[in-house]
């Protein structure tokens, strides 16, 4: 068995045959997709978006490792075209630019200061409305100190915390976010392609998002042996990047005597049609995707209840297929992440008989339980503040000297983020069912049994992880999970279930 060290460049794959079968709900049209970034060129074949994006999962049905660098050279989401005529100079893509040295530097003394004027916004908000016209003055003194181009972290942090806390203001108070021109647009209104962009910058910075795809996907594939159908239930497909990794792995390991078995996924979208066409537009690229590697690929959609819970009669199942659920537990993104239906999609992978259960969890810490702020709002604010503190140190360690790059993602990636954290965080406040954190724990209670992962599966992770600065480390928190760190904090958990055969499940995990 080979040692895993192959890692860069990136190669490129070729398109597959062109009987290769793939579906999706209605016609796909490929006229707006983004383009190839190389840090300052892009290309404009729409089919090759999903290409190097992710590592490689291990084969282990041949002992050979797919090589983990196919994601982390300066392609990423796509492969160059031959035709030189097809790349082109974007306007909206960073270059490497470094901070300027001369630029005055922030003291500590002004991050304390940024840092307890946002912490007092979340207090005036979460005592009662008298206090609003207070938050409002100290917003503005926020605005002064503020920039998303600041010098330093909490500068730039401090900025996207407060347009987050404005929009929660002018919701309580019923003010037009059109009528406040400092708010930023969500993700959502950005061009995709800029998106895409943005994502694959903040792919090549940290290994937080490829550390839980790589896991489940590795855990996936060493259980297909032998299968013409696998089934993909998804909790939260987001912009489908986990899918992506694996359509070109399955891909990879065919042969003319071992065609790859069809792939279909199955994305759970809440009642809104803002989540159905995200899901749709994922969908469509996907199966671009597959068709371009000669992969079998189908995609649809699973609508949740109007009460947000999954019902496993809304997924069309074939007789034979082997089905795998995965869940993405990141509640700052996810309208439907809800301790109840999270729960009821667990519940469901246990009467469908899943074959695998992966979860990927964002760690959070204990500050709402036992603060020096007392919890609530205040609590759990202050602990969203200091997750992305982290982070952002995290990117800053790794690439110093990519001021527009770390604004870029900052701004388009991670300030959707902190809205969604920050208004999630208000929603606990005022008792809205939202708390997701700790699933993990309560799997073995609802019937649910460890998967131990692999020795490729470890090997992998910990390659992974090296690629990075030395402040990421992966720890083996048990046989089925690993935790993702930097320095001293958690970040994230990949961990791996098997539905309990006898008896089946015994409870909901809520």
């Amino acid at each position: 068995m080979e040692p895993i060290m192959e890692v860069l460049p990136g190669r490129m794959m070729t398109a597959g045959s062109s009987t290769t079968t793939t579906s999706v709900e209605e016609d796909i049209s490929w006229d707006d997709w983004s383009p190839e970034i190389n840090w300052n060129q892009v290309s404009t074949n729409p089919d090759y978006v999903f290409h190097n994006l992710t590592p490689h999962p291990a084969d282990t049905t041949t002992n050979d490792a797919f090589p983990l660098a196919d994601a982390f050279g300066t392609q990423g989401w796509a492969c160059n075209t031959s035709s030189a005529t097809n790349s082109i100079t974007s306007a909206s893509t960073p270059t490497d630019e470094p901070i300027s040295a001369s630029a005055p530097a922030v003291g500590d003394s002004m991050a304390f200061r940024l840092f307890h004027l946002l912490a007092a916004v979340a207090e005036a908000l979460s005592i009662d409305k008298k206090n609003r016209d207070l938050a409002r003055v100290i917003l503005i003194r926020l605005r002064e100190l503020a920039s998303p181009t600041g010098t330093t972290d909490i500068e730039r942090l401090a900025f996207h915390f407060t347009n987050a806390l404005q929009s929660l203001l002018d919701s309580a108070t019923s003010t037009p976010r059109g009528n406040n021109p400092h708010l930023l647009p969500s993700q959502d209104h950005y061009p995709p392609s800029d998106v895409t962009t943005a994502f694959q910058l903040l792919q090549n910075m940290s290994p937080y998002f490829s550390f839980g795809h790589l896991t489940a996907n590795q855990a996936i594939l060493e259980e297909i042996s032998g299968e013409r159908v696998l089934h993909v239930i998804d909790y939260n497909i987001s912009e489908g990047v986990q899918w992506a990794s694996l359509i070109q792995a399955i891909s990879s390991a065919a042969t003319g005597s071992s065609p790859p078995p069809h792939l279909k996924i199955t994305a759970v979208a809440n009642v809104s049609r803002r989540s159905a066409s995200v899901a749709h537009e994922t969908g469509r690229r996907l199966a671009a995707f597959a068709a371009s590697l000669g992969q079998p690929f189908s995609f649809r959609i699973c609508r949740l209840d109007h009460d947000r819970r999954f019902r496993p009669a809304a997924v069309k199942v074939n007789k034979g297929e082997a089905i795998f659920f995965n869940c993405i537990l990141q509640p700052a993104q996810l309208d439907h992440c809800s301790a109840a239906s999270v729960g009821s999609f667990l519940a469901g992978a246990a009467k469908m008989g899943a074959r695998l259960v992966t979860l990927i969890e964002e760690v959070r810490g204990d500050v709402c339980a036992a603060g020096e702020h007392g919890g609530g709002f205040v609590g759990t604010f202050i602990d969203e503040l200091e997750r992305y503190v982290v982070f952002c140190e995290s990117l800053v360690a790794g690439f110093p000297k990519q001021g527009r790059v770390r604004e870029m993602v900052e701004r388009m990636i991670l300030a959707p983020r902190i809205a969604g954290a920050v208004r999630r965080a208000y929603g606990l406040h005022a008792g809205s069912d939202s708390v997701t954190e700790g699933i993990t724990e309560r799997m073995p209670a609802a019937g649910f049994d460890w998967v131990p992962l692999s020795f490729f599966n470890l090997s992998q992770a910990r390659l992974l992880v090296g690629l990075f600065h030395d402040g990421f480390h992966i720890e083996e928190d048990a046989p089925n999970k690993v935790v993702l760190r930097w320095k001293s904090r958690r970040l994230l958990s990949a961990s791996v279930w098997g539905v309990r055969r006898r008896g089946r499940c015994h409870g909901t995990v809520e």
